[in-house]
């Protein structure tokens, strides 16, 4: 079954690793990310061999946020981010092809593991399944 597993994260998390700090924790350094993106990519190159790897990437600060929605009279009401200083997004993702819930369980535990300086915040991870079509709901 395919699985989307999410990395949450805020703006304020965003800030904080190009350096800024954040009032809930401390700023990043160069070596703090060099560090997250060795874990994360031991994790994709991991996925890959296994064959469970379908796709990953990293998303925009929430600042780039734009939502686009039908207005009252059927026109068009388009509103950039952020939505809430506090509020947490999806950061970045994976895709995945796995055997079963514990498996996709698994990788989404090691996600939580992930070196990061002292005294940031723990983010959630979570996992949706994928429905393939309409005899999935």
């Amino acid at each position: 079954m395919k699985y989307l597993v999410m990395v949450r994260g805020t703006q304020e998390d965003y800030d904080a690793q190009s350096g800024k700090g954040a009032p809930d924790g401390p700023a990043w350094t160069d070596e703090d990310l060099q560090i997250m993106y060795a874990y994360m990519g031991a994790i994709n190159a991991e996925l890959a061999e296994t064959g469970e790897f379908l796709d990953a990437n990293g998303l925009a600060e929430p600042v780039q946020i734009r939502h686009v929605s039908a207005g009252r009279d059927g026109g068009v009401v388009i509103a950039d981010g952020p939505y809430g200083e506090t509020e947490e997004l999806m950061a970045g993702y994976w895709l995945l092809e796995c055997a079963s819930l514990e498996r996709v369980t698994e990788i989404a535990a090691r996600v939580t593991r992930c070196p990061v300086p002292d005294g940031v915040p723990p983010r959630p991870v979570e996992i949706r399944p994928v429905l393939d079509g309409a005899g999935d709901l």
